[in-house]
């Protein structure tokens, strides 16, 4: 998989920001989206503190890692999709994480069955695509053009 077209995808989605920010539900956050976790150096500290580019680089590569991972576990068959069916499904996981994508059991299904335009339907009509309309829509029309 293209890890560095998924970096471009994922970075114009997120931002990246080089300081410690809220995000829209408040969480602390820095880089191309990364949420502070207890174990970072960056716990505790306040909105604005400066981030470096190395490690906002260091935590998207983990993030990134870690998102295709959820991808291969939730989807068995994962490196045999079409490498934009890939990048779709990571762009999700990236903005959604494991515990949210994987109740999309429609969308599931209908990638398992390789049915794109059944795929681009349940994402459409999915809470997700009014919480991230610009993105979603982009990533729906993508994935009905797969079948096209």
């Amino acid at each position: 998989m293209d890890i560095e077209q998924l970096r471009l995808e994922i970075e114009a989605d997120e931002g990246n920001v080089p300081e410690i920010y809220l995000d829209h539900l408040k969480l602390p956050t820095f880089g191309i989206g990364h949420l502070v976790k207890k174990i970072d150096p960056e716990h505790g500290m306040p909105v604005g503190t400066p981030v470096s580019r190395k490690r906002v680089n260091s935590c998207f590569n983990e993030d990134i890692q870690g998102t295709i991972e959820d991808c291969e576990k939730l989807y068995k068959d994962f490196y045999r999709l079409p490498e934009e069916v890939k990048l779709i499904l990571c762009n999700m996981m990236y903005n959604l994480g494991y515990t949210r994508l994987s109740k999309f059991s429609k969308l599931k299904k209908a990638i398992t069955e390789s049915n794109w335009e059944e795929a681009s339907k349940q994402m459409h009509q999915s809470k997700w695509r009014t919480q991230v309309p610009n993105r979603a829509e982009r990533l729906i029309s993508r994935m009905k053009a797969v079948g096209a």
